[in-house]
């Protein structure tokens, strides 16, 4: 039977000849909500009133930025001879990697500027991150934008998921129709599970940075494997996937450094400590 349902359209609203994309709604959301958790939780430690707000006026444009670096650089081939596109990012083209570099690197310099603990301050906005991630990996859905492989209907209905979520996983490449792994929703479970577990890992009161630590290595398994179902990777070669590959680095990194803290350096205090 041929399927006929018309995909989402990409434009949530427009006011004149302003369109509003529901990529950008969603992401604003997500750093909307992920202020608001992280604002609740820094006040309830004892940080500095409006250190999130100050923080995220440098981290969020220096994000975006890095984000596109990280892809254009990875991209240098197109882009070299395209260089009126490198600037082009409401047609796609930012790398979630790139925006956490740029964020965390963002953050070491807002710490040691303002006397703060790092490892705290990242504590505090570890779950505010992955939220912001289940959350814009629906931006990709809407854009029918990092998906998987190709797949068959019956493969999707058999996932137990809405027709409205299978539906827009028909996706038109070089003029074929084909169903597609939703990897977007893989990858935002997978966070959504992540948030839960960050949530209680808080109640527990782990050692500072171990909230942050844990959120590195939980949300680079997930992303090492589901990267291997995408179609759209950067590639660090023919066949080495460059979210794979730094995955895996930051798994190895994040536990060598959990493990150091804890029983080499001897790291006794406590998330919840009140102290900067």
């Amino acid at each position: 039977m041929l399927f006929t349902a018309q995909p989402i359209d990409p434009v949530a609203f427009s006011i004149g000849p302003l369109s509003v994309a529901w990529y950008g709604l969603i992401i604003g959301t997500g750093i909307v909500l992920g202020y608001i958790l992280a604002n609740r939780e820094a006040d309830r430690l004892g940080m500095p009133k409006d250190m999130f707000a100050d923080l995220l006026i440098w981290a969020v444009p220096i994000a975006i930025i890095s984000a596109r670096i990280y892809y254009v650089a990875f991209q240098w081939d197109f882009y070299s001879q395209n260089p009126g596109a490198i600037i082009q990012i409401w047609n796609g083209g930012i790398a979630i990697h790139g925006a956490l570099i740029g964020s965390i690197a963002t953050g070491i310099v807002y710490a040691k500027i303002k006397g703060l603990s790092f490892w705290k301050i990242v504590d505090i906005a570890a779950p505010s991150i992955i939220l912001g991630q289940l959350l814009g990996r629906w931006g990709n859905f809407i854009n029918q934008e990092a998906h998987g492989g190709e797949v068959s209907r019956s493969f999707l209905e058999g996932l137990f998921i809405p027709d409205w979520i299978i539906n827009q996983m028909y996706i038109e490449i070089d003029g074929t129709f084909a169903y597609y792994h939703p990897t977007f929703l893989y990858e935002s479970l997978w966070s959504l599970v992540g948030f839960v577990l960050l949530l209680a890992l808080r109640k527990v009161n782990p050692l500072r940075g171990e909230i942050f630590l844990f959120y590195v290595i939980w949300y680079s398994i997930g992303r090492a494997f589901i990267e291997g179902l995408r179609t759209d990777s950067l590639m660090l070669t023919e066949t080495i996937r460059i979210a794979q590959a730094l995955s895996f680095a930051l798994i190895v990194i994040a536990l060598a450094i959990l493990l150091y803290r804890r029983f080499g350096k001897g790291i006794t205090t406590r998330y919840a400590d009140k102290q900067n």
